[in-house]
């Protein structure tokens, strides 16, 4: 893989590499990545700057804790390399002062008031400034009055730019020769280059690890999303009528409180109108048409920044000035995007509303382009020199990589395929469940069934194990009916979705002995649990996207058009890659050993069955024919 690594980079071509769990990707990559940025540097005095974007944040601190000072240290060469952070994530010691100045018009609650004391003693000695040194989480409503902004920034007319973290990360980066970013970072950064702006320098090598997610994460960062939430927010924060706290009563400007009044109203019947229109197309089926809502909710949103614009042009304080102009600037941002997704004004995009919430409450207006392949294929591929795109799971079958490409837009590449250093054979089992009823047409029997076989495998390992369901809906039934059942065999059951986050989930299933963890979307991926805490994963169903998502639907219509089979060309190979994911939580060492258990029948009764199988690595088949 790293002389595969090495000669795209020579050949300045582009690589698809998947290598099974084991096989070190990331030395892979980063031995000739950092020779390549080592001979620029030699033989030009010149740098050939490479970006490394992974998904998870525990690989980026991997990379840059552990594999990069190892291999600085035993190879005969000298490569900077540093973690590249979201703006938003350092402090702007500008702002922290104005918020302290400010905290009696800001600030409601004692919570909030305490944390920015300790926020403020912690500035005065971080040699890093940012949230992950900070050493807890603050509160969304202390962090956004203090956090660096890109509207809200001085630059070098700022009184403590010379100090500045975000600005001296940001020398770190332009000086370095390898950038370690996340996706969303990334894709950020690519969506930014459309516009003529950039958060990364540029590069000549792009190395995207765990690229299996690429497509959903650049659809993310290439639409847009507005929520409720979000406009309560931004109201809240110019004034509380509530509490009398907010930024324009700290400049008493008495007709803007009263337009954020208003916005408040218009807002409310806005969404109100969104909510029955959801309610409506739930009888009749997917809309096909633009919701037509007559609403002065973008024209009021621009009114008020235009007042505070002008207002903030009579201060003579620049950092009282650009507070203001940075809020109107949001308004306007959420103005913009309201209305491109009322008019659906992005071409080759599809838009959706979802709620959520447990009155439905919450309200967010989202859309993403059907194909994001032109779009790579243009601003990435067409301008990078070399793109490495590496996973453990990117083939479908045994070694087809035509789905990968046409999702990603990548028209021509090399490619590698190697297979784990793990035997598979003696470290794992595959359980296939016989004589289950089908879920897609018998879903209340299978879910009666599903759950007697749970407890059967359960037992096997005496918990230990990963469940994973491919709806929220499904994992609470089986938790409700096996809550009594765990109880009375002393097994720990974590579910998520209980408002604990996935990192203390998992370090509390990594200690207890006997623990059972059911899970959905972000457990099949990017969770990492060696040694004996995990010897079993029982996959309920088949991971087959909700038919019925907008985007889903809109894909499906797009292949069809183009004259393709949209199951077999597009649900399929991404069911199959999302199954692969889930397989590969079980063996992650050379010592780990356990057994996968897949609860759904059609892996055998569907002719497409013969393609999830061959995908999965070669270990024993017990076909489990015991219904009890």
């Amino acid at each position: 893989m790293a002389e595969a690594v090495a000669g795209a980079i020579a050949s300045k071509s582009h690589l698809i590499a998947e290598a099974g769990t084991g096989v070190g990707k990331s030395f892979a990559y980063l031995v000739p990545v950092m020779l390549a940025a080592a001979a620029r540097q030699d033989r030009e005095k010149g740098r050939k700057r490479i970006v490394v974007s992974t998904h998870t944040i525990s690989l980026q601190e991997q990379l840059i804790r552990k594999d990069l000072p190892f291999l600085n240290a035993v190879l005969p060469i000298e490569c900077s390399a540093v973690l590249v952070k979201g703006r938003s994530n350092y402090i702007s010691l500008r702002r922290l002062k104005g918020a302290a100045e400010r905290s009696s018009t800001l600030f409601s609650e004692r919570d909030e008031v305490q944390q920015l004391s300790r926020i403020r003693q912690w500035a005065g000695d971080t040699t890093d400034g940012s949230l992950t040194d900070l050493g807890f989480r603050p509160l969304g409503s202390v962090w956004d009055e203090v956090r660096s902004e890109h509207g809200n920034c001085l630059s070098r007319k700022c009184p403590t730019y010379e100090q500045c973290h975000y600005y001296a990360a940001r020398r770190r980066a332009w000086n370095a020769d390898i950038l370690i970013v996340n996706h969303a970072l990334f894709f950020s950064d690519l969506a930014l280059r459309r516009e003529g702006a950039s958060v990364l320098p540029d590069y000549d090598v792009a190395i995207l690890d765990e690229a299996h997610t690429v497509e959903a994460v650049a659809g993310d960062h290439m639409g847009l999303s507005v929520t409720n939430g979000q406009l309560t927010y931004l109201f809240n924060r110019l004034y509380n009528d509530r509490t009398h706290k907010g930024l324009l009563l700290h400049h008493n400007l008495m007709t803007e409180q009263q337009l954020v009044q208003r916005l408040r109203y218009v807002a409310d019947d806005f969404f109100s109108h969104i909510a029955h229109w959801l309610e409506r197309q739930r009888g009749n089926g997917r809309a096909r048409s633009p919701v037509g809502i007559d609403t002065p909710l973008m024209d009021d949103l621009r009114h008020l920044a235009v007042q505070m614009n002008s207002y903030a042009e009579r201060l003579e304080e620049e950092a009282q000035k650009i507070e203001l102009t940075a809020s109107a600037d949001r308004l306007v941002g959420l103005s913009l995007a309201l209305d491109t997704w009322l008019k659906q004004s992005q071409d080759d995009s599809v838009y959706w509303a979802e709620q959520s919430g447990r009155q439905r409450q919450n309200i967010k207006l989202v859309s993403a382009p059907i194909d994001v392949g032109p779009v790579l294929r243009d601003e990435l591929f067409n301008q990078v020199d070399t793109v490495v795109l590496t996973s453990a799971t990117l083939s479908v079958g045994e070694s087809d990589f035509g789905y990968f490409r046409s999702r990603i837009g990548l028209t021509k590449s090399e490619e590698i395929k190697l297979g784990s250093p793990f035997d598979y054979r003696s470290q794992a089992r595959l359980i296939i469940a016989n004589r289950m009823p089908d879920p897609s047409t018998q879903a209340n029997e299978f879910e009666q069934a599903a759950c007697e076989r749970i407890k059967r495998h359960l037992l096997e390992t005496e918990g230990r194990a990963f469940v994973l369901f491919t709806s929220y809906k499904m994992l609470q039934t089986c938790a409700n009916k096996l809550t009594p059942w765990c109880a009375s065999h002393n097994l720990l059951l974590l579910c998520q979705g209980a408002g604990t986050q996935r990192s203390a989930l998992l370090d509390k299933f990594k200690q207890e002995d006997r623990a059972v963890l059911f899970g959905t979307e972000s457990f099949w991926q990017g969770v990492d649990v060696p040694g004996d805490a995990l010897q079993n994963v029982i996959i309920t169903r088949l991971p087959f996207s909700v038919p019925d998502h907008p985007l889903l639907q809109a894909r499906v219509e797009r292949i069809r058009e183009n004259g393709g089979n949209p199951f077999m060309d597009y649900q399929v190979p991404e069911a199959v890659i999302k199954l692969r994911q889930g397989f590969g939580r079980l063996i992650r060492s050379k010592s780990d050993t356990g057994q996968v258990v897949i609860l759904d029948p059609r892996i055998r009764t569907k002719p497409y069955g013969r393609t999830f199988l061959e995908s999965l690595p070669t270990c024993e088949l017990i076909i489990d024919d015991d219904s009890h």
